[in-house]
């Protein structure tokens, strides 16, 4: 059976991103993601550290309205260089 996911715009939609703690790295992905969803709550974002607390992730809940919003947001955090993993 071939089944595909497929979202229904506009819908709230989480983006996780890792990097390392003990940086702006909170401010960057809230700044990167802000680009593409300017009506993003401050609420609407958790960070989490790692359990040795060298690293943190970053989860932000966005009203996202298409999917070349979110391709544009994975794409500006994949490409930065603290960014170690985009989900």
């Amino acid at each position: 059976m071939n089944s595909q996911f497929f979202l229904e715009f506009p819908c709230h939609f989480p983006i996780k991103a890792m990097g390392p703690s003990g940086s702006d790295f909170h401010r960057l992905v809230i700044e990167i993601v802000f680009r593409h969803a300017p009506d993003l709550d401050g609420t609407a974002v958790r960070t989490q550290l790692s359990r040795n607390g060298r690293y943190q992730s970053v989860t932000v809940t966005i009203r996202a309205t298409s999917r070349e919003q979110l391709d544009a947001i994975y794409q500006d955090l994949t490409d930065h260089k603290q960014v170690m993993v985009a989900l």
